[in-house]
């Protein structure tokens, strides 16, 4: 499998909805789906973090060989610690299991590596094993369980 990253694009709001509007993407996110007018204010937004920075932004994940989408994967700069960036990603459901988050997180730890940062962190329902797995054989380390907007959360934090 090889996949390719490439910045999501102001026509790309239907590849999104794909995502946000899907019952089993979203149920370890925010254990709800986006109605549509909210996905168009979130994607407006994913734009706007985009435009702004040339590495840190959402990135499209596909199959480089086929150009299937498989989800989301994303960089972003802590505003107010430059030297800190959190990764994540959203895979269709058929994706899972197959190899293709831990291949995106490795991707976007290839996109952080020549950004100057100290510290990568990632935030994950606590219920989700195979994130947490994916992220711990990355060398993250779980640092805190706590509540992200009235959610369980738990933090890893990886030294860069």
């Amino acid at each position: 499998m090889e996949l390719k990253l490439s910045k999501f694009q102001e026509t790309d709001f239907e590849l999104y909805y794909r995502l946000v509007s899907n019952d089993g993407v979203m149920a370890q996110i925010t254990e709800r789906t986006f109605l549509y007018d909210e996905a168009k204010i979130s994607f407006q937004k994913l734009i706007n973090r985009n435009e702004k920075y040339d590495s840190f932004g959402s990135y499209k994940i596909y199959d480089y060989l086929d150009k299937t989408f498989i989800g989301l994967g994303h960089l972003t700069i802590n505003e107010d610690r430059s030297r800190e960036a959190e990764i994540g990603y959203m895979l269709l459901p058929e994706y899972w299991g197959k190899g293709y988050g831990t291949e995106t997180a490795k991707k976007l730890l290839e996109i952080a590596k020549p950004l100057d940062l100290k510290v990568i962190t990632a935030i994950i329902d606590p219920a989700n094993n195979p994130s947490r797995k994916i992220l711990s054989n990355l060398g993250f380390i779980s640092q805190e369980f706590c509540e992200i907007d009235g959610l369980p959360g738990e933090i890893l934090h990886k030294q860069f």
